[in-house]
């Protein structure tokens, strides 16, 4: 009974990851016809993962990859300086320089 149900389950191979993550490369590079690819391609690889984790597992993997991909998406869009402080005055005239304490 065991070795059948072994038998039902879809295992997860070195491929399937390998053409969901090809076309997932694909798709972020901007070539926007291979979204059908990814969304097959995933799609069994999901289901295939279901059929071996728990909902808990799954719930958790995929915020893991959810995390994963913003990070990367945030470190490709060239946004290093997001949150640094930049000097933005003038080189001429600064906040609290001589003359202004002059003309007060």
């Amino acid at each position: 009974m065991e070795a059948q149900i072994e038998q039902q389950l879809e295992k997860i191979l070195p491929e399937d990851l390998a053409r969901t993550f090809e076309s997932a490369y694909y798709v972020f590079q901007g070539q926007h016809e291979h979204m059908d690819d990814l969304l097959k391609h995933g799609g069994v690889l999901l289901r295939k993962a279901a059929q071996k984790f728990t909902p808990t597992q799954m719930i958790l993997g995929i915020a893991g990859l959810a995390a994963v991909a913003v990070v990367l998406i945030n470190r490709a869009t060239g946004d290093d300086h997001e949150g640094e402080a930049q000097d933005v005055s003038d080189s001429k005239r600064q906040l609290g320089s001589k003359d202004d304490k002059d003309k007060k």
